[in-house]
């Protein structure tokens, strides 16, 4: 298995998140009431800031950084949705760790919206060990997210749902999971009944 900091952000966002499934005890940051979320959001800020050496003050700085925008998406939404909620936390991640590297908001706004392209779709089917498999997918997305906006590479502003401002970004894939969505909610639950 290789040691780089991608390696590490996924192994360790992982671990954390697989540890309730598992039965095993500790204590994360929720997000929405999320420990799933929380974890998702956190965890690959922690990994990249271990790596980079950065004090405690600026870890602390990273977290405000990703707060925001993993409440603000959440928000917009509802509570329970067929949207995979540790996507959307992930994108908290991605901005707290674009701003441990560059401290730039275009380079967090860009990151957020090359999330939105990657990863819009995936669905919660229920907190499971699955979970950890989608954490895993979702946090790999961050990070590449990250490094292509450190290189001004963006998802076109015609390129699906994404614009080119990542207000408008996060709204219209709020949008699909407000409408739309909620059909293929009501399809996953009687999926998992029928089990």
């Amino acid at each position: 298995m290789s040691n780089d900091l991608l390696s590490k952000v996924i192994i360790n966002t992982v671990a954390a998140s697989d540890a309730p499934h598992g039965r095993r005890a500790g204590v994360a940051m929720s997000n929405f009431g999320s420990g799933n979320q929380g974890i998702t959001a956190t965890m690959p800020v922690v990994v990249v800031a271990e790596h980079l050496g950065v004090d405690e003050e600026t870890l602390a700085r990273a977290y405000l950084s990703l707060i925001s925008p993993a409440i603000s998406i959440h928000s917009r939404y509802t509570r329970l949705s067929a949207l995979c909620a540790a996507s959307t936390a992930a994108m908290g991640a991605a901005a707290g760790m674009a701003w441990l590297f560059t401290r730039d908001i275009n380079t967090i706004n860009t990151a957020i919206i090359n999330m939105v392209s990657d990863i819009t779709g995936m669905i919660c089917d229920g907190a499971s060990n699955s979970c950890a498999m989608k954490v895993s997918s979702v946090v790999s997305s961050a990070f590449k997210a990250v490094l292509m906006a450190m290189q001004n590479s963006c998802a076109g502003a015609n390129d699906g749902i994404v614009c080119a401002d990542v207000e408008q970004t996060i709204n219209n894939l709020c949008r699909l999971v407000i409408k739309p969505m909620t059909l293929t909610d009501k399809e996953i639950i009687s999926i998992m009944v029928a089990k």
